[in-house]
């Protein structure tokens, strides 16, 4: 019943939040993002699906354009990289790993770098470090 009676409230709102959850479509934000890395000089275009600075989870949608990419940097907590569409290289100064859609890559806690093989979008999820004083 607890169900039927959220579907409904959900129905009714038109999508969006439920009883405290919130459904987005990731497939149409990787269409705009890939959209917009497309025009931008960089080659890349990311929005954040979910967290931010006031959480300890952030998940970021990265698009970005064949050849492009984040040059190498630290990893800021645990991380992991979803491939949504197109092929993308995570290399770090040991090994390298290729992704392709569906593909679900556990990032190491080293400096890393990200490659576009084809034009693509990959789901970022990073559970930060909290300090002593956070």
């Amino acid at each position: 019943m607890r169900i039927h009676i959220a579907t409904h409230a959900y129905a009714a709102a038109g999508g969006g939040t439920i009883l405290g959850m919130e459904k987005i479509s990731l497939t149409a934000i990787a269409r705009q993002q890939l959209a917009a890395a497309r025009t931008a000089n960089s080659g890349r275009s990311a929005h954040t699906v979910y967290g931010g600075h006031e959480h300890q989870l952030r998940q970021t949608l990265i698009a970005l354009t064949e050849g492009n990419g984040l040059d190498e940097h630290e990893s800021p907590g645990e991380a992991t990289l979803q491939v949504i569409e197109g092929r993308v290289k995570l290399a770090n100064s040991q090994a390298s790993w290729e992704g392709s859609p569906g593909d679900h890559i556990v990032i190491p806690r080293t400096r890393h770098s990200l490659q576009a093989l084809t034009d693509s979008v990959v789901l970022l999820t990073v559970v930060k470090e909290m300090g002593p004083n956070t």
